[in-house]
């Protein structure tokens, strides 16, 4: 029998153009399921659960809550809080089940990344091991496309869209010159490079960069160098995309080198960013060229303007299926895209183990890459090209974009 009660949704971790149209699939799903009694939505991930800052989703508008699937970044805000291990520290378990009890939480969704489905599945043991009924489904989302299990993540396509769109087009603006220049473009991606791949898309129109760099190999600053130099001397200009996280052969980032004292966060993850910058600098000395560093930074993973519809309509999918097997009786998964074998581009859902998908990286495969490490091959086109595929319908005012307007009413307990 279908448990009876409420459900929290939470997101975490990097927001993506895409990650409000899994909560509208959330949303729209358990609005209408008979075995859901309250559609709770919590402010700042996890923390919003401990804070008991809960919003009554049938308090909002379902023209605004359509709208989310335009809306950019976490409509509900996200966190990166890192819940201990229980056997260490289970005070913040006890707060969540408490407020479970309070509002009778019987399906609990968590939209986010690897760190995400790791607080996911420690939720989903923690209630299990106090037997407390609970069906808890984990929703992907990240832009890294780093999530194991999963033949694509939410997020990712958009992202790639908006990164090879915007490379093609300084690529335009960076030979228009009769004097030429060096362009330096960092994108996303700490320790897998799908994003920076993600560039060479722009090839399709003609406007593919000159040179690659994923953090899956190991970066040469010098051979970098020659390499550029070599291109700049031949072509009169150069475009280079690399990773934000491009290492050396010893594992210490660029970026630390120009950063020396970025901080971690709570799951030990450094602040990226200022690698093209060093890079640049770098650039400039040894050739005396015009050099121009290019940080995407936040603009891809929030360009809603440039989302595939490929990604909007599967990250819909994936937050109502979530809603459709937890109330069938399904727990401690994570829904995630199978590409299906067959003619044409097609995705199936499948469920997978959170224990299998929480902290484990999928990274960019080596056979994917060029022999000299500084391009991108066909395979990857023909796995990428599917993903950011069709111009989703938007909401425009006034020539600028109509993003969600959510009332956030606080929720209340029901009565017995």
């Amino acid at each position: 029998m279908a448990l009876k009660g409420a459900c929290i949704f939470g997101q975490s971790g990097g927001p993506t153009s895409v990650i409000n149209a899994s909560a509208y699939g959330v949303f729209s799903e358990a609005l209408k399921n008979s075995n859901i009694t309250q559609v709770l939505g919590a402010a700042h991930g996890i923390k919003g659960v401990l804070n008991d800052q809960l919003f009554d989703m049938s308090k909002e508008d379902p023209r605004e809550l359509e709208l989310l699937k335009n809306t950019p970044s976490s409509a509900l805000g996200s966190c990166r809080y890192k819940l201990k291990d229980p056997s260490v520290d289970d005070t913040d378990y006890k707060r969540i089940l408490e407020i479970f009890k309070k509002y009778n939480v019987r399906y609990f969704f968590y939209n986010g990344g690897n760190d995400s489905m790791d607080t996911c599945n420690k939720v989903s043991k923690y209630l299990l091991s106090q037997g407390y009924e609970c069906n808890v489904i984990g929703v992907p989302k990240t832009i890294d496309n780093d999530l194991f299990g999963t033949d694509h993540c939410p997020g990712f396509g958009s992202a790639a869209k908006y990164i090879a769109t915007t490379c093609a087009e300084i690529y335009r603006d960076a030979t228009v010159y009769d004097t030429g220049a060096i362009t330096v473009i960092e994108a996303m991606g700490r320790n897998a490079g799908w994003l920076t791949a993600a560039a060479s898309l722009a090839e399709v129109s003609g406007c593919g960069p000159d040179l690659i760099y994923l953090p899956e190999l190991p970066f040469d600053l010098e051979a970098f160098l020659a390499k550029v130099k070599a291109v700049y001397e031949e072509k009169g200009n150069c475009v280079v995309v690399i990773s934000e996280g491009i290492k050396d052969k010893d594992g210490v980032f660029i970026a630390e080198y120009a950063n020396k004292d970025a901080k971690a966060d709570a799951f030990g993850h450094k602040q990226m960013g200022g690698s093209a910058a060093y890079l640049a600098n770098a650039v400039k000395e040894a050739t005396g060229a015009k050099v121009r560093a290019i940080e995407y930074s936040l603009m891809q993973r929030c360009a809603a303007h440039c989302a595939s519809k490929t990604d909007v309509d599967e990250a819909v999918l994936m937050g109502a299926e979530a809603v459709r097997a937890a109330t069938s009786g399904i727990t401690d998964k994570m829904v995630a895209i199978k590409r299906a074998d067959s003619e044409g581009y097609k995705a199936e859902i499948q469920l997978l183990d959170l224990t299998v998908v929480a902290n484990t990286e999928k990274k960019f495969p080596l056979e994917w890459i060029t022999e000299d490490g500084t391009g991108i091959k066909k395979e990857f086109f023909d796995y990428a090209l599917p993903l950011i595929a069709g111009e989703n319908p938007y909401a425009w005012e006034q020539g600028l974009p109509r993003f969600a307007n959510l009332k956030k009413v606080l929720a209340e307990p029901l009565a017995e």
